[in-house]
């Protein structure tokens, strides 16, 4: 009998024991929901093997949560929730990068979205995408009455419309070339208008209507209520970047763009002293112009009238002119020279910048509420002194002096991008078609002639030149290319699954000399990089050799084998790798297949 109450006993234990270790496993669950993180998430979780030459690199790469297949690391709301950043909501400090300390990243391969499709390819993207691949259809319901987006069965359709272009932003770009004189009412203005910027640009199909006339234009939104607008233009293969106009400095250039467009993009353009209008005036280019579509521009409530009123004294102090008004528009010109600036009354407000201030530093640099002013060289030549395009792209610019770099070093450059980028193609083989790439990223631009060799495929090319190298981002700018600054240490302003060819020229070896982790990286190319991609990484050797141990634990194929060839700039041998991202997705217990 005693025996008999001991295995009773012993039972019993055993029951609460379980039912213990189920009530909490089910709380540490519960936590982990609510706390927005998931098993999937840290570097810990992975299982790492260590190699013979002590280095350690992972056997396994965890994937994220399936709620997570759209984040943004640096622009990521639930982390500023999480963490209890005391931002300022009406300077928009919300919608601008806040990256997360290391303990905190997403070190998992980012899944995609349930049904996800290889994107249609260029130009029928420009029109239509799988809806399957952005499940987010709120944007066809609430701006229904403005044509910027359908859904019909598995596709969402775009017929180009916008808030301030219902009929169509085809129709709306030729009224403005008409209305500024253009020749032909070409929007071009017969190459001498090349660069654009749409600030506010919902979905982004007035610079998708723009490509036809060989305007390429940067269209900026941030990640706010209009759900996953940069994701579907970037989705349609149209150059789009995730920005805000805020407190920093956009990530361009001073005298980037011919002109700036803003279709009731919503912002207060009054606010600060003026402060995000003078940020416009440092993009744009001697000559350049506003065009500014905005219910201040034409309405007649009282509102409306002191909104357009101050404004428009704003603009003439800042030495802008109204080169046409017709309708429900206007558009403002820049002055060519810094004459106008040097005969303002003394303590006109906004004052010039001081002599001191680079307009061209621009990463992590708060705005200023002052008026660059133009170098003694573009005062002189009454303008920034570019070729029309297409030759503009194979012209030495004026600011290459600025680097010390003579015509000759330029097209030195460009002969042996053009060598590199043939023996790529050539190495890629049947992998390729012209119809495989539309979306390409060089993560280490320098003059921007990786970039310009490709000019001859029907793609585009967001060149990223890193913060703490050379600034020449205003080299691919007058070269009527477009790009932004990058720290590599941290994730890009993107969405996942966006690109289709990434081009890493030393990137790792940088990353390295910066101690930060080749492993962060790794996983942030694959969140960047679309299903069936192409990474082309060109570096040391040895680097080379350590980043291939990565390959089966990303899911990535080496599509050739590391080709060793003579740089003839350095002097020293040079490793080619190309890779492809495979076909993968998940279910209930993370699986992996390959199409």
């Amino acid at each position: 009998m005693a025996r008999g109450r001991a295995d009773g006993n012993s039972r019993t234990r055993l029951i609460i024991s379980v039912l213990l270790l189920l009530i909490v496993g089910g709380l540490v669950y519960l936590y982990s929901r609510n706390s927005g993180s998931s098993s999937f998430e840290y570097t810990s979780k992975s299982l790492k093997i260590e190699e013979g030459d002590g280095s350690v690199v992972p056997k396994t790469i965890p994937v994220c949560d399936d709620r997570h297949s759209e984040i943004i690391p640096c622009l990521d709301r639930n982390l500023i929730y999480q963490t209890r950043l005391k931002l300022d909501l009406n300077l928009m400090e919300h919608y601008e990068r806040h990256c997360p300390v290391p303990e905190r990243r997403f070190n998992c391969l980012i899944p995609p979205p349930p049904g996800y499709k290889i994107p249609i390819k260029w130009p029928k993207s420009r029109d239509q995408v799988w809806r399957a691949n952005i499940p987010h259809t709120h944007l066809a319901t609430e701006k229904s009455d403005q044509n910027w987006m359908v859904v019909k069965g598995e596709k969402i359709v775009f017929p180009g419309g916008g808030t301030h272009f219902h009929r169509g932003a085809d129709k709306y770009i030729a009224s403005i070339a008409s209305m500024l004189n253009f020749p032909n009412n070409k929007i071009n203005n017969g190459g001498r208008l090349r660069n654009v910027f749409d600030v506010g640009c919902g979905v982004a199909s007035f610079g998708g209507y723009l490509l036809s006339s060989d305007v390429i234009t940067m269209s900026l939104a941030p990640n706010d209520v209009h759900e996953n607008q940069i994701q579907f233009a970037l989705e349609r293969g149209i150059p789009a970047y995730l920005g805000v106009l805020g407190t920093f400095r956009l990530p361009y250039p001073s005298r980037s763009f011919e002109l700036a467009h803003c279709s009731r993009c919503r912002i207060d353009w009054l606010q600060r002293d003026g402060i995000l209008l003078l940020e416009l005036d440092r993009l744009l280019r001697p000559g350049g112009y506003f065009v500014y579509s905005s219910p201040e521009a034409y309405a007649q409530d009282d509102e409306d009238r002191r909104i357009w009123r101050e404004m428009s004294a704003l603009v003439e102090r800042m030495c802008w002119k109204i080169a046409a008004k017709k309708n429900q528009s206007v558009i403002w010109v820049k002055p060519l020279t810094n004459d106008c600036y040097l005969k303002r009354e003394p303590d006109t407000q906004p004052p010039l910048c001081s002599s001191d201030d680079d307009p061209d530093i621009v990463w992590e640099v708060k705005m200023k509420a002052c008026i660059s002013r133009y170098s003694d060289q573009v005062h002189k030549a009454r303008g920034s002194d570019l070729s029309p395009w297409p030759a503009r792209l194979t012209t030495p610019p004026p600011r290459l002096a600025d680097f010390n770099h003579s015509n000759e070093m330029f097209k030195k450059d460009m002969d042996v991008w053009q060598q590199r980028v043939s023996n790529y193609w050539k190495l890629l083989g049947n992998k390729i078609k012209p119809d495989t790439v539309r979306n390409v990223m060089d993560m280490k631009a320098s003059l921007g002639s990786f970039a310009a060799t490709l000019n001859d495929k029907d793609i585009w090319v967001m060149n990223v030149v890193p913060e703490n190298g050379p600034n020449t981002l205003k080299i691919v700018y007058d070269r009527g290319l477009l790009g932004t600054v990058h720290n590599w240490c941290e994730a890009f302003s993107t969405y996942p699954r966006t690109y289709d060819l990434l081009h890493a020229w030393t990137i790792f070896s940088d990353i390295i000399e910066k101690e930060c982790s080749v492993e962060d990286l790794l996983i942030e190319m694959d969140r960047i990089l679309r299903p069936k991609g192409f990474i082309i990484i060109r570096d040391k050797p040895s680097v080379v050799l350590s980043i291939r141990k990565f390959l089966p634990a990303l899911h990535w194929d080496a599509v050739t084998k590391s080709n060793v060839e003579q740089d003839s700039d350095q002097g020293e041998d040079d490793a080619v790798l190309i890779i492809q991202k495979k076909m993968w997705l998940t279910t209930e217990s993370i699986r992996v297949s390959e199409k």
